[in-house]
């Protein structure tokens, strides 16, 4: 099968189609990329996102790749939330280093009405700094997805992780709908998505198709899809997972720039390890976007030195613009 490779956003996709795609050879699978790349954004720019922990560790859910479970081994001790004013302090940071996007992670499996007060000054405070912000906090019920909403949230980050087929493989104590579901409701809620998965658990080929299947599915496509190299931790159930070929990993990242043509593809967990040449390669496939800092939730990050030498060796240019805005718009 020949699958139609368009610039224009689909949401028909079969499993079929999108293993055909995985399986072109590597050099016509970029080719294709980059071209559908080119016709919806600026090849030469990439959207830079910081992420911040403000709770880190305790969580109740049990997904086998993550040091923050209370389930695991890790050594990471549970923390309280941090205050707002620590944060905002990291958003100004993360603004005068170049990010236009603050995103704000915590370990839970949903946050609690007591602590959403602190949560909402928080969208407010870094809303007020002209960043867009993200959040991340589990499954949300109604009402705090229109809390966020009203406090200016512009995008909510909830990966689905995997296939559906492999779902239970990496985590049991949430089904595959229950993630659906929360997506459902911040979409409903005029909330954008931040939705993608996490390459190198042990899932085949077929999982990495159907999860793309999932995503590029949606009523409509997340406007950005992380794409995370798995990190195996000590202490988790996956700590011993060997590291997905590089190949494969480019070869996802061009799949979902394929799947998804409008969305801003971010290069996320692993980035650490990865070598510039492989990252070279991943921005053209069609990654535009990266979480850029010296560290994630828990793990490290590239220096903002050694990326800032990059961008300047490849002559790629930080995005100045909000997301949402077209790139091409935004370059002319």
């Amino acid at each position: 099968m020949t699958p139609t490779i368009s610039a224009t956003p689909r949401n028909d996709w079969t499993l079929e189609e999108v293993e055909a795609l995985f399986a072109l050879p590597f050099n016509d699978l970029l080719f294709h990329a980059q071209s559908v790349h080119r016709q919806n954004f600026d090849p030469n720019r990439v959207q830079l996102s910081t992420l911040l922990n403000i709770k880190t560790g305790g969580c109740a859910e049990d997904c086998n790749y993550c040091s923050q479970s209370a389930h695991h081994e890790a050594e990471l001790k549970a923390e309280k939330m941090i205050p707002s004013a620590d944060v905002i302090e990291a958003a100004k940071a993360a603004k005068e280093g170049g990010a236009t996007r603050f995103c704000m992670g915590a370990a839970w499996s949903s946050p609690k009405d007591r602590d959403m007060p602190e949560i909402l000054n928080m969208v407010k405070s870094v809303k007020d700094l002209g960043m867009d912000t993200c959040m991340t906090l589990g499954m949300l019920s109604d009402k705090q997805t229109e809390q966020l909403k009203e406090a200016g949230l512009d995008y909510y980050n909830h990966n689905i992780d995997t296939s559906r087929e492999y779902y239970d493989k990496v985590v049991s104590t949430r089904t595959f709908d229950d993630r659906l579901a929360t997506l459902d409701r911040c979409r409903d809620n005029g909330i954008k998505l931040c939705t993608g998965g996490i390459i190198g658990m042990g899932e085949t080929r077929t999982d990495r198709a159907s999860m793309m299947v999932t995503l590029a599915n949606l009523p409509k496509h997340p406007e950005s899809v992380p794409i995370n190299m798995l990190i195996p931790i000590e202490g988790t159930p996956f700590e011993a997972k060997a590291k997905i070929d590089d190949f494969d990993f480019v070869r996802t990242i061009a799949v979902a720039r394929l799947v998804m043509p409008a969305s801003y593809v971010r290069l996320s967990a692993g980035r650490e390890e990865m070598s510039e040449e492989l990252q070279a390669l991943c921005f053209f496939a069609g990654a535009n976007s990266m979480f850029y800092g010296d560290k994630l939730l828990t793990a490290g990050n590239q220096s903002v030195s050694s990326d800032r030498n990059m961008f300047e060796r490849l002559g790629i240019q930080p995005e100045e613009h909000r997301e949402g805005k077209p790139m091409l718009e935004a370059a002319s």
